[in-house]
């Protein structure tokens, strides 16, 4: 089934465990996804889902589910409440470390599974951009930003290259996903082998390459760089590294702790090898419950202090007043119960919230300004559906719980009407308290809001 280039090399990386790797690709490839905390806790979950589930071993929030489940045709899939990962692709952004008000880049981002792992750790505190330089697979980025109610994220379309001339140490961790030649995901995905070259090796080496580079000049002294692929090539990995620590010796690989079945990364693959590349990271599918990947995590010498910010182009991006933005505040005082904080930004009758400190967004392709608020029409405010998807159920003064009604869920995702009682007004349509999208109610019916775009059959 293999490429002859490849199944030897392959042959000669692995030596006598070449036949075990053979024997994986005809087993049963496990599926897991990972529970979304800014929507609920994984006890929660465990509790109200219906899933057979076993715990990942490198992801707290990370899980196996069973062939017999059907996550993506389930309510909670609608809400946010969980996002389909393979699990060896759990593995970098948990090595990241993100921390609650940290600036970090994600920057070859598409389709979101890093970026909102990394945005479930952030807590909702700090700055999150994710970038994809394809627009197709940016705009698929920002549809799962949206999804898992992420507030402090900005979506660019943008090449590493043009980020790297707008920000020069600038944050404090940055994951690099590097595009790659994709032989980890040969059992998941038959376009990855038949696309599959020699040539396309050293292609994708060279763009990564050029990528770690442009990452190096915009993380801060003492700042960490998690670079990871999904192939087993040497050539983009321990060759990618050992490259890029020649060029940048004020950058040194981390020794991070490591799992049953993790296996370190090989010297003897790679001409010139650097120093430490044992504690890098592989995974093999005959080795661990997962696919083929790589990770490296890499720190950059020096230290900042607190008040530290780094340079931006263009400075910090200005704001409206919420005084001028007074359909909103309108809404906010009879509808919620929170105040948001941040930056509020208008484009045309479109109205974000940007994350406090977020840079200058002028000459930057922009698909997310952050937190989409929602429409201001004829003096009227409309919320949007990914202000409902960031709320919870105790933050507005009127919700409907469908609790224990997953076919009540999937019907409003369908964009069925609803019967309900109460005040007229917006209401947060929430299945077992994860929001799903929003109402209006009005002589005893709840109109449906949701997106026509997004609706579907669930169950």
């Amino acid at each position: 089934m293999f490429p002859v280039e490849f199944a030897e090399r392959m042959q000669k990386m692995l030596g006598a465990e070449y036949e075990d790797f053979l024997a994986s690709y005809d087993k049963q490839k496990s599926q897991a996804l990972r529970v979304n905390t800014l929507k609920g806790s994984v006890e929660k979950f465990r509790e109200k889902a219906s899933f057979s589930l076993s715990e990942v071993m490198w992801e707290r929030n990370g899980f196996y589910y069973g062939e017999e489940d059907r996550p993506g045709k389930h309510p909670y899939h609608e809400a946010g409440v969980y996002y389909i990962q393979e699990a060896s692709a759990q593995v970098p952004a948990a090595y990241l470390d993100a921390k609650p008000g940290e600036r970090i880049l994600d920057l070859c981002a598409a389709p979101g599974g890093k970026s909102t792992q990394i945005a479930a750790a952030m807590q909702g505190q700090g700055l999150l951009i994710c970038n994809e330089i394809h627009p197709a697979r940016a705009k698929i980025l920002s549809e799962n930003i949206e999804r898992m109610g992420i507030c402090n994220a900005i979506v660019t379309n943008e090449s590493p290259q043009s980020l790297a001339d707008i920000f020069s140490e600038y944050f404090d961790k940055i994951m690099v996903d590097a595009p790659c030649s994709g032989e980890g995901m040969f059992r998941k995905n038959e376009e990855a082998l038949d696309e599959w070259s020699l040539e396309n090796v050293k292609i994708c080496a060279e763009r990564q390459d050029e990528t770690l580079e442009c990452a190096a000049k915009m993380l801060r002294p003492g700042g960490r760089i998690v670079y990871s692929t999904c192939t087993f090539a040497p050539e983009e990995n321990e060759g990618s590294v050992s490259r890029f620590l020649k060029q940048h010796e004020e950058f040194h690989i981390v020794d991070v702790p490591k799992v049953s079945g993790m296996e370190c990364g090989k010297k003897e693959w790679t001409e010139e090898p650097a120093e430490g590349l044992e504690h890098t990271i592989r995974l093999f599918p005959h080795k661990v419950e997962g696919e083929g990947h790589f990770a490296a995590v890499l720190e950059k010498d020096g230290s900042v202090l607190e008040e530290y910010h780094g340079y931006c182009r263009n400075g910090e991006q200005k704001g409206l007043n919420l005084k001028e933005c007074k359909e909103y505040a309108e809404f906010e005082q009879t509808a919620l119960n929170l105040k948001l904080e941040g930056i509020f930004l208008k484009f045309g009758e479109q109205l974000y919230l940007a994350p406090a400190g977020t840079p200058s967004l002028k000459g930057m392709k922009v698909l997310r300004p952050g937190l989409h608020l929602g429409t201001i029409k004829k003096n009227r405010f409309e919320p949007s559906h990914a202000l409902a998807l960031f709320l919870k159920p105790e933050e507005v003064r009127g919700c409907l719980n469908l609790s224990n009604n997953l076919k009540a869920a999937a019907d409003f995702i369908a964009g069925m009407t609803l019967n309900a009682e109460g005040e007229k007004g917006w209401y947060l349509i929430c299945v077992d308290g994860y929001s799903l999208g929003w109402g209006k109610l009005a002589g005893g019916i709840m109109k449906n809001h949701y997106p026509k775009g997004l609706r579907k059959n669930c169950l």
